[in-house]
């Protein structure tokens, strides 16, 4: 357990970004040496309707899919089925012999996009951008958009396949840029399996965990758990969200043609934590062996060369950072805006669910929350920061 001042401050921090309308409600856990050191939720899960934020509030991950997308990954090449130097093209014709836009002009590529080019976000796949290959994508997932409630929803691996006909915006492990890599992992994830990528989820890694409120999207029973999402409305209070956005029906009540390695699961905070508790204990969850602990070794190591750093340090609030499979890794405590510890990995999401690994004080931290334009809030930050003060 923490001590009662961190408890106490942990509560008064997080109502505090609740009474200033920074965020509607909110769940965090603590997990230290396995147990569960700490458990709070507060504000609402719907703001017009006063349904409270609980333990079994479901939440949008968005972009914390990712490192479940990489794990998925990781499974397959432990096996011996995939090799990370696989060019695309291998799974998805279309990458073959891509082109990159090169001071405004398009050339050939040095080589093919790889696997472990897609898992450090080295590929030159963006989500948009001023040049031909952010165009060409944000145009994709615009048509995304558009036909995701029609009869014509564009499928996992139409999505990619379409992607691999587009510029790349740089040369293939020459740089390292955010983008939708993982979106066509989850494509060669099917490709190499046989089955959807959500399917693949269940099997290898949900049911296992008995993860069982996570998935693509919500039966009728679960939907009234979801927690709702809202934005800053100008004047200091905060307003309903519900769009779509990057593939994703924010209602999530229907079975979605494509799933979003990048941005697609819902989960609670509860099954959550068992994903991120697997990865802290090596592979290993509940006495079930998912992966080796080499494996997750690999899957949790900074993976950028010094060329490709360069790149990521311009994401100016992972300074003391570096990047690998889909997450970042703290690499420099003393440069990093927060209290952390070498080795601590963990990634965020668009609407705010966050956590962070530390495998060298054996804790996990979650942070559940629906904010448009979220990412890692300034609530986020000082949460951690109460957690990692108090570890002795």
């Amino acid at each position: 357990m923490l001590d009662i001042n961190t408890i106490a401050q942990l509560k008064g921090t997080l109502k505090a970004s609740i009474n200033n309308y920074e965020i509607a409600g909110a769940s965090i856990m603590v997990i230290k040496n396995g147990k569960e050191a700490f458990y709070h939720n507060d504000g609402l899960a719907d703001l017009e309707t006063g349904r409270p934020i609980t333990r079994d509030s479901i939440y949008r991950l968005y972009s914390m899919t990712k490192p479940v997308t990489a794990t998925a990954i990781m499974m397959l090449l432990e096996r011996g089925e995939i090799d990370l130097f696989d060019p695309i093209s291998k799974y998805i014709p279309t990458f073959k012999n891509q082109l990159v836009v090169s001071y405004g002009k398009l050339v050939q590529a040095s080589r093919d996009v790889n696997i472990h080019d897609l898992l450090n976000m080295t590929s030159g796949i963006l989500y948009d951008g001023p040049d031909l290959a952010g165009q060409h994508s944000y145009e994709l997932f615009q048509e995304l958009d558009s036909r995701l409630l029609s009869g014509n929803p564009m499928s996992t691996l139409e999505f990619a396949s379409r992607m691999g006909k587009g510029p790349l915006s740089f040369d293939p492990g020459s740089n390292w840029q955010y983008g939708a890599s993982a979106d066509i992992l989850g494509a060669i994830i099917e490709a190499v399996s046989g089955m959807r990528f959500g399917q693949f989820l269940k099997k290898e890694l949900f049911n296992p965990l008995d993860m069982q409120d996570t998935d693509f999207w919500l039966t009728e029973d679960k939907r009234n758990r979801l927690a709702k999402t809202y934005q800053d409305d100008g004047a200091g209070r905060l307003k309903l969200y519900s769009g779509n956005h990057l593939g994703i029906i924010h209602q999530m009540d229907r079975t979605p043609a494509f799933e979003s390695g990048g941005a697609g699961l819902a989960s609670t905070i509860d099954d959550t934590a068992k994903f991120t508790m697997m990865l802290l204990n090596q592979g290993t969850f509940n006495g079930v062996q998912l992966m080796k602990p080499r494996s997750i070794d690999f899957l949790t190591s900074a993976s950028l060369t010094n060329r490709q750093q360069k790149g990521f340090d311009n994401w100016h609030t992972l300074c003391g950072h570096s990047y690998g499979n889909q997450m970042r890794i703290m690499t420099d405590p003393a440069k990093a805006g927060f209290i952390g510890s070498i080795g601590e990995y963990g990634w965020d999401g668009w609407l705010g669910a966050y956590f962070t690994n530390s495998p060298q004080d054996d804790l996990s931290i979650l942070f559940m929350v629906q904010k448009k334009d979220a990412g890692t809030m300034s609530i986020t930050r000082k949460l951690r920061n109460i957690v990692f003060s108090s570890l002795k």
